[in-house]
């Protein structure tokens, strides 16, 4: 079995200490084989959050990351910064991709840099984009878990939700599902869930899946939330057996201490 966690939106600079250490132990604890982190790593993008960012993930301990930049690491008030480096930050922290891919034997993880300096909080995922992640995906080898990573959600759950969804995600959720994704990791929104994208009126071809992060360590909780972050297990079906993964939601708990499992979900894949 291959085990991935999922986390998004630790803003630091506004981390909460006992949090992070608890977050540090799960993740000590499942000992995960691949850390996806879908963005808005620090608050204000600077050189300070970013070390603390990055000292927290060598924390973890786990062995191949992919992480993505979110809008708020792109610098807000540092105009020069934001027109001419945008970027610097994150990739001397991150880099030194934009756009990163990781590969195990069981996991095929390719990330999308949904932001754009021009634009504050509004993701868009490019034509170009659809095709590069398209052409990797039908790459991938049978028995692996195919997995897009954005910052901004891909499919919402609630309508009031709907200006904050990735500009041209329907385009590209077609594209990937028919290349052959199974999952759609995002954040941004600090609300957590996972929607059937194969139903309702822009249903994809086939059976893939939004799956998205709250908040992971960040006081910046919103929706009544807490802080939680995703733990996917994989393994590799059998001849006859079907193609399915575990979604596991584990959310922060103050009385307990640490992270617990809140919600557990079987995804059926195509």
């Amino acid at each position: 079995m291959s085990l991935l966690i999922h986390i998004s939106d630790t803003h630091f600079g506004t981390e909460k200490p006992p949090v992070v250490a608890a977050l540090v132990a799960l993740a000590r604890e499942r000992r995960p084989d691949v850390l996806v982190f879908s963005g808005d790593v620090t608050q204000r993008a600077r050189q300070s959050e970013f070390a603390a960012a990055a000292d927290f993930c060598r924390e973890l301990g786990i062995a191949r990351m992919l992480a993505l930049p979110g809008n708020h690491d792109i610098p807000l008030f540092d105009v020069v910064g934001r027109l001419f480096r945008p970027y610097a930050g994150y990739l001397e922290a991150f880099g030194p991709r934009l756009e990163p891919f990781v590969e195990t034997q069981d996991l095929f993880v390719v990330g999308v840099n949904t932001t754009r300096p021009n634009r504050h909080k509004n993701g868009v995922v490019s034509a170009e984009q659809v095709a590069r992640v398209s052409s990797q995906l039908r790459q991938a080898r049978r028995g692996q878990l195919r997995i897009v990573v954005t910052h901004q959600p891909a499919a919402v759950s609630r309508p009031e939700d709907e200006h904050d969804r990735l500009r041209g995600a329907g385009p590209a959720l077609q594209a990937w599902s028919v290349a052959g994704a199974d999952l759609v990791l995002g954040g941004h929104i600090h609300l957590p869930y996972v929607l059937d994208l194969a139903t309702g009126p822009q249903a994809v071809a086939r059976p893939m899946w939004c799956v998205q992060a709250g908040t992971a360590v960040s006081e910046r909780v919103r929706h009544g939330t807490c802080n939680s972050v995703n733990l996917i297990e994989w393994s590799t079906p059998r001849a006859g057996e079907p193609r399915r993964c575990a979604v596991e939601r584990w959310d922060y708990s103050a009385k307990a201490g640490g992270f617990e499992t809140a919600e557990r979900r079987i995804l059926p894949l195509a």
